[in-house]
């Protein structure tokens, strides 16, 4: 599988190359979707559009055993900086995360697998909006899921690109590996008045630095030592003159957990430490948005796909996992079927390139590597070998 993969390579490079030329944000991805579409009726495989807004489902083989395998669309609001032939075309835009090349791979994996004799059936999902939420706070997966993407399906997986990885390196572990994401929104509220007389005001910009050093040390003196757990402020917004003490002060973060229980204290934390603007003569308001929950690989979808890489790549390129608090939607499909994720090495030598920044390129090796182990694990998973 391997050797077929590599001998469509320049096709992948040439599929990634066009979704990066041209980006489109979460449940934007209009043009992106309709080329998908197009291209996976091309290899003959049922398709439906519009699911969850603007994701692809594509449907080959018949009847069960049923796996899923997921790509994920979307691109960041950030300006690109590479000066390199294929640099996005579209100003403000940029696919800084790889979701380029997932798609480009999951189209790889329709390409080899569509001629195959399948004891069973393969469903391709092509997800809007991973980065994003919409206006209800829901994202692509969710809205995917809505809309019966994961019907039958008895177990999913997914890979993404990992710049701190060599290409031919993989990671698949197995438990919690990424963090579960909540959004919080606050309002410290007082009472303004001239900046000469403090004494006559209730200044929420003085109650908000109060707040803040206490939303700062829930994760330090509040949660267990050893529960994984982030709280960031993301944003502060208060007053618009020197002298003026404002009425508001309105801030947001983020809030990252490994575990569900710990997820609820920290909300419970929160307002714990928002009190502190009453016992100072102000108030509040707060919403927290909740996000996606922490994403759990299933141990036996883990070790279809680890012993896949093992067997195309050699158990030298099996790398030991390394913890982060990053966020992934992926775990709203494992939670309805098992399922995992592994990291792809996509690393390009002696310049690594930071998710979501502007520099963020890959070494394209890693595009038939990808579709390869997609391609097998599918397989392997409908022949009962995992």
């Amino acid at each position: 599988m391997l050797n077929r993969s590599r001998e469509i390579a320049q096709q992948l490079i040439t599929w990634r190359r066009k979704f990066h030329m041209y980006p489109e944000l979460g449940f934007q991805e209009f043009k992106t979707a309709e080329f998908v579409a197009e291209t996976l009726h091309s290899f003959g495989l049922r398709v439906r559009t519009k699911v969850g807004k603007t994701g692809v489902v594509g449907y080959l083989g018949e009847g069960k055993p049923m796996v899923a395998l997921r790509a994920d669309m979307d691109a960041l609001p950030i300006q690109e900086a590479n000066d390199v032939p294929y640099a996005s075309q579209v100003p403000g835009v940029m696919h800084a995360c790889g979701h380029d090349a997932h798609t480009a791979i999951l189209l790889g994996v329709a390409l080899l697998l569509h001629q195959e004799e399948l004891p069973g059936q393969v469903r391709f999902l092509f997800q809007p909006a991973e980065e994003v939420n919409d206006e209800e706070g829901k994202s692509g997966a969710a809205r995917m899921i809505e809309d019966g993407a994961m019907e039958e399906v008895e177990a999913v997986l997914a890979l993404h690109v990992d710049a701190t990885l060599p290409v031919g390196d993989i990671i698949a572990s197995a438990g919690p590996c990424s963090a579960g994401v909540d959004t919080f929104y606050v309002t410290i509220i007082g009472q303004g008045g001239h900046g000469s007389a403090p004494h006559k005001v209730v200044d929420p910009i003085h109650i908000a630095g109060h707040v803040i050093l206490a939303l700062h040390s829930i994760v330090s003196r509040r949660l267990h030592p050893f529960a994984p757990a982030v709280i960031s402020i993301g944003s502060i917004h208060g007053g618009q003159a020197d002298n003026v003490i404002p009425e508001r002060v309105e801030m947001s973060g983020t809030i990252r957990f490994m575990d569900q229980e710990v997820q609820k204290q920290i909300h419970q934390e929160i307002e714990r430490a928002l009190d502190m603007a009453r016992a100072m003569g102000g108030d509040y308001e707060l919403k927290i948005e909740i996000g996606c929950m922490p994403m759990i690989n299933d141990p036996g979808v883990v070790d279809l796909s680890r012993q896949v890489a093992t067997d195309l790549l050699g158990a030298e390129h099996i790398q030991a996992p390394k913890q982060h608090m990053g966020a992934e939607d992926f775990g709203f499909f494992s939670a309805l079927a098992p399922g995992a994720m592994f990291s792809l090495g996509c690393q390009i030598e002696g310049d690594e390139r930071t998710a979501h920044s502007p520099r963020f390129d890959l070494d394209e090796r890693c595009l038939p590597i990808g579709a390869a182990i997609l391609a097998e694990a599918a397989c392997r998973y409908l022949r009962g070998e995992g």
